[in-house]
């Protein structure tokens, strides 16, 4: 007779795990336009992002990993707006 720890992939909570990590990285792709644009972001989240691989989360909302030169994109004009409200 064969018990969970025999087969650790056979179910449980390995299974469980890797169900989770699947549909948060689903969850963490946002079509759209968001796709589009460069976000405000603070300085210490994104370094922090690019020591573990957590995700940021924008002013805007948009939820994703930094990986991109965001001087080739335009800035995202729900981001500015949010920004600009903050710096009055």
């Amino acid at each position: 007779m064969s018990t969970p720890l025999d087969a650790p992939d056979a179910g449980g909570v390995a299974t469980l795990d890797r169900d989770l990590e699947r549909l948060l990285e689903e969850e963490l792709q946002e079509p759209g336009d968001h796709e589009r644009f460069s976000h405000y972001v603070k300085k210490e989240k994104i370094l922090e992002s690019a020591l573990t691989g957590k995700p940021v989360r924008a002013l805007c909302g948009k939820k994703w990993t930094p990986g991109r030169d965001p001087e080739k994109f335009p800035v995202c004009p729900t981001c500015k707006e949010i920004y600009e409200s903050l710096t009055k």
